[in-house]
C-alpha cells in the first residue's frame, strides 16, 4: 500500500510522515491554504530521508516555474492538478521527476499512463472539499496500474474505502488536519495504521 501525505508545512508534519514510515510527501506549490515556498521546502527536504518520494504539487504553472522549484528545492516528484496537456508531461520527465496526474473522478474513466505520468490520482468529483465520496458504487476495482485514492480520506474511512476500490495507494490531507492546513501528528500515524492494515486483510 503506497501512502502518500499532502499538504505538508511544518517540521513536526514531515516528521510525523516520516515516524508513519509514508511513501510519499507532497509540497503545495500551487495555490492553497497549504501553500509553502521554496524556502521552507528546501528547509523541510533536510528531514526526508532518500527513500521517501517528495513530490511538488501544481495546478496550471508555467512549465519553466515548475522546472524552476523543482530544481531549487531537490524535490522527486512533480503532481499536476490542471489542464496540462501530453506536450507538457513529456517535457517534465526530462526532468527525471515521478510525474503525478491528478484529477477528479469522471466517467469513463482515465487510464494510467494516458499522458506518460507514472502514478494516476483519482480525487473526489469536488476536489479539495475534504468530503467523501461514494467510492463503493463507481466502477474503480477495475483501473489497472498505478493510481491512487484521494478525497474525503481519514483514519476512519480509508479502510472501506481500500476494500472498496482496491488503489495501488491512498492520498490524504483534509484528513489528517485539525483545522484547514494543520496537520496532527497522531491523525497521521493513524491514518497510515489504517490504511495497511485494510491492505493487509485484503
Amino acid at each position: 500500500m503506497f501512502i502518500k501525505v499532502c499538504g505538508l508545512r511544518t517540521e513536526a508534519d514531515v516528521d510525523a510522515a516520516v515516524e508513519a514510515e509514508v511513501d510519499a510527501i507532497g509540497f503545495m506549490f500551487a495555490r492553497s491554504p497549504r501553500h509553502v515556498d521554496a524556502s521552507t521546502v528546501i528547509r523541510l527536504m533536510r528531514r526526508i530521508p532518500s527513500t521517501v518520494l517528495t513530490v511538488g504539487v501544481f495546478r496550471d504553472q508555467p512549465l519553466a516555474d515548475v522546472r524552476s522549484l523543482v530544481n531549487i528545492t531537490g524535490v522527486h516528484g512533480v503532481q499536476l492538478h490542471g489542464k496540462e496537456g501530453r506536450p507538457y508531461y513529456e517535457q517534465l520527465s526530462e526532468t527525471g521527476c515521478t510525474l503525478i496526474r491528478g484529477l477528479s473522478y469522471r466517467e469513463p474513466l482515465p487510464r494510467h499512463g494516458d499522458l506518460g505520468e507514472d502514478i494516476l490520482l483519482l480525487d473526489a468529483p469536488v476536489p479539495g472539499a475534504g468530503v467523501p465520496w461514494d467510492w463503493s458504487r463507481r466502477p474503480l476495482r477495475t483501473t489497472a496500474g498505478k493510481w491512487l485514492l484521494a478525497g474525503g480520506l481519514t483514519p476512519e474511512n480509508v479502510g472501506d474505502a481500500v476494500r472498496a476500490t482496491n488503489p495501488w495507494g491512498v492520498d490524504v490531507s483534509s484528513g489528517i488536519e485539525i483545522s484547514r492546513g494543520e496537520k496532527d501528528p497522531a491523525l497521521i500515524a493513524s491514518f497510515a495504521k489504517a490504511a495497511r492494515a485494510a491492505r493487509a486483510a485484503a
